[in-house]
This record gives structure tokens, C-alpha cells and sequence, in this order.
């Protein structure tokens, strides 16, 4: 499979989930196979690094290249081609779709991003920004 395409509706603003996702530091809090995910430069922007230790150690790179301030960015890794691209639909009741799209343009999408893992991520970030505990 080339491409793995997932929606889910987040009961925040678009811009606080935006914010909240492109945030370093909050990714090890919904992705439970990042242990630490840092950047090389902030505010975000298109260009910026993003470094990403996962449970077992091992550091993978992604880079920024394409971002819409509060509306959508693409991370593209740095040492297979994969595509992960999160886009933010405001709704009038205060909600966010946000639709989290994986590809590569040769071969298959790595289990890791499986129809089944995306969707459990996801789920894991409505709880977490929807909690009360979320600032």
C-alpha cells in the first residue's frame, strides 16, 4: 500500500491542535513509539528538523516541507521518502477534523503507519487534547 489516509474529529480549535501537534515535546504524549522527538529550530517553519527517538533507541529524522501556519504541514523522512501530512478543517462548533495522511512515492508505507496504529495514535490525541489536563 502506498498511501494510509485517516480522519478524526478533535473537540479543540484547529489552532490548538495544530499548535499542539507540531509541538516536539507532546509527540512521546500521543505516540507511544516516540520516546523523545526534538527540533533544530524554533518557531517550526518550512525547513525545520525534527528528530525522533523511538522506544528501542533508535533515531529517526523528518524535515518540514511544506507548512500552512494553523492549517496544515508535511514531514518527509529524511532516509526513505515516507510523507506524513496532518491537515487542520476548523468547524463551526469549535472542533478540528484532522485528517493525518502517510505515503511514499516508491514501495510500501512501513508497518508502523498500518491502517491500525494510525488509528489508535489518533485516538490517543483526541484523549489527550480533549483532556482536562491539556493546556
Amino acid at each position: 500500500m502506498n498511501e494510509v489516509r485517516q480522519t478524526i474529529v478533535i473537540n479543540r480549535q484547529s489552532h490548538e491542535v495544530f499548535a499542539f501537534t507540531i509541538n516536539p515535546k507532546n509527540t512521546p504524549k500521543w505516540v507511544d513509539f516516540v520516546a523523545r522527538e526534538q527540533t533544530n529550530e524554533t518557531p517550526t517553519k518550512l525547513g525545520t528538523t525534527y528528530r525522533s527517538q523511538d522506544t528501542e533507541g533508535d533515531w529517526t529524522e523528518f524535515e518540514i516541507t511544506a507548512f500552512e501556519e494553523n492549517k496544515m504541514f508535511e514531514l518527509t523522512k529524511k532516509d526513505d521518502g515516507h510523507h506524513v501530512k496532518y491537515t487542520f478543517k476548523p468547524s463551526d462548533d469549535d472542533s478540528c477534523e484532522l485528517e493525518y495522511l502517510v505515503w511514499v512515492e516508491d514501495g510500501v508505507v512501513s508497518d508502523r503507519f498500518s491502517v491500525d496504529n494510525i488509528q489508535a495514535i489518533l485516538k490517543k490525541l483526541k484523549t489527550v487534547i480533549e483532556s482536562k489536563e491539556f493546556v
